[in-house]
């Protein structure tokens, strides 16, 4: 291992009670952000009213933490659930973020609580107006090409169970 490599897993380290610091190690070339989901991510079909999304989950706090956070492209029928044990007021940023993107947070009966419309890079936390157990990332506008609104139920109580 390089003493850069060294150094930068030293830096990462030191970061990573901060939660500034995300790695990539390979042998071959510098890491280098996510174009989208890699082939290896599973996705999952997710309903809401006539319109289906395909959804990477987020049901660690590593994957919570990374987001969509490096990423170059989302495809429009694509997004990101963030799925957590239990309803607590949630809030999220667009912290090394190029995308802009919409949240909609959803609480544990599956009732979309609000929309918001993120900024990419905005470091300004966007709590939800309630407590909600899951958030719901799209391409800006999805939620209102498709007439999603506050209010509209999905069912989400098979997502993450074992984690």
């Amino acid at each position: 291992m390089s003493k850069w490599i060294r150094w930068g897993l030293a830096l990462c380290l030191a970061m990573s009670v901060s939660g500034a610091c995300t790695i990539a190690y390979s042998d071959e070339s510098p890491a280098q952000p996510l174009a989208t989901a890699s082939p290896a991510v599973m996705m999952h079909a997710l309903q809401l009213g006539a319109a289906e999304l395909k959804v990477e989950l987020a049901c660690t706090p590593e994957a919570q933490q990374r987001g969509l956070m490096f990423r170059e492209a989302l495809p429009e029928d694509q997004g990101m659930l963030f799925v957590f044990a239990e309803e607590q007021t949630l809030s999220f940023w667009m912290k090394n973020t190029s995308l802009p993107l919409s949240i909609a947070y959803i609480d544990a009966a599956g009732e979309i609580i609000d929309i918001q419309e993120l900024t990419p890079f905005d470091e300004t936390p966007r709590p939800s107006a309630r407590p909600a157990r899951y958030a719901l990332e799209v391409n800006q506008g999805w939620f209102k090409r498709h007439d999603i609104q506050p209010g509209q139920r999905i069912l989400l109580d098979k997502f993450c169970e074992n984690t």
